[in-house]
């Protein structure tokens, strides 16, 4: 039966709510997103009633939550949001019968098994649809690196999230080696989320700075990403450029790990540098397994382009426990 509900999306700094119809184990319809500032609001649910006025009314009396972060225990915390959320009393507080809590990421792997072909763009391998059956790794850099798999068969799936963010960096040149050195000096142990993130980019900007002998102004991630994407400052393009090859790198050992018979690149990020990341070497990095070469080649490797897999991801994780 069609239903309407709620679905959010937290992270650290906003919160996105929509509305999201749903039927038979699926997301049939989502509405506008409406997108609040975590900082204007004292809680989850003062941030509800603002979304409940600005919709014109009472909200459906269900609602899926996408968190950035471990989605259990008796008290959710965020990294950078003020806000605490006690799942047990979410249907007390925001006057719900139904709800559901999923990690962000877990919420993505959901929106890459539910979404339409139209919203995959080949990023390299063969251009066909993503394989009805088998593994799929989804791949998410953002402010940290988002991991998860989905087995498919048929109709029948299942989101796997996991923290494979934080296994180890391996460079394989002479400049993945001054980037591994630069972040050695401030960690002893240096992850993949470390480079392959937002705000990597700026330790990959300085240490090509550094290996220049230039001297550069301190510049924040976002300055960074938009100077490169543009073109604006060469040096600021060859970073991007730089991350595109790590992300190829990283991509591929998590495919060959998690035995993928395709790869999805979600997270806000990948939608960004959309156009970076097709002219980039990213292609030759994901297939240069040696013996596997041929086997990574074979791989469809896609660009979700939805513009709120977490909003619906979370929707369709709903639908999934209340078909």
């Amino acid at each position: 039966m069609r239903e309407r509900i709620v679905t959010v999306d937290i992270g650290g700094t906003h919160a996105r709510f929509a509305i999201a119809e749903i039927d038979s184990g699926g997301v049939v319809a989502l509405g506008e997103a409406t997108t609040l500032h975590a900082r204007d609001h004292a809680s989850l649910e003062t941030a509800w009633e603002d979304f409940a006025r600005r919709a014109g009314g009472a909200l459906p009396r269900a609602v899926a939550i996408a968190i950035a972060g471990p989605a259990r225990g008796e008290v959710i915390r965020f990294t950078n949001n003020p806000w605490i959320i006690r799942p047990a009393l979410v249907g007390e507080k925001l006057g719900v019968d139904h709800w559901v809590l999923v990690n962000d990421f877990e919420a993505v792997g959901h929106a890459v098994a539910q979404a339409d072909a139209g919203y995959f763009e080949t990023l390299c391998g063969p251009d066909v649809a993503l394989p009805d059956s088998g593994t799929i790794s989804v791949i998410g850099p953002g402010t940290g690196l988002g991991v998860a798999h989905i087995w498919r068969d048929g109709a029948e799936y299942r989101v796997q999230a996991t923290e494979g963010g934080h296994i180890d960096f391996a460079p394989l040149d002479s400049i993945e080696d001054a980037i591994l050195a630069r972040l050695r000096k401030r960690h002893r142990r240096v992850s993949i989320e470390r480079i392959v993130s937002g705000p990597g980019i700026v330790d990959i900007y300085e240490t090509l700075a550094a290996m220049e002998g230039r001297a550069v102004t301190p510049l924040d991630d976002r300055t960074i990403w938009t100077n490169g994407t543009s073109g604006a400052d060469s040096l600021a393009a060859a970073a991007v450029d730089r991350f595109c090859l790590s992300l190829g790198s990283v991509a591929g050992d998590l495919a060959l790990a998690q035995g993928a018979s395709g790869v999805v690149i979600a997270g806000g990020l990948g939608l960004r540098i959309k156009d970076s990341l097709i002219k980039s070497s990213f292609p030759e990095r994901f297939v240069e397994k040696g013996r596997f070469e041929g086997f990574m080649s074979a791989l469809p490797v896609k660009l979700i382009t939805h513009p709120q897999p977490g909003l619906f991801g979370a929707a369709a994780a709903f639908a999934r426990l209340y078909p």
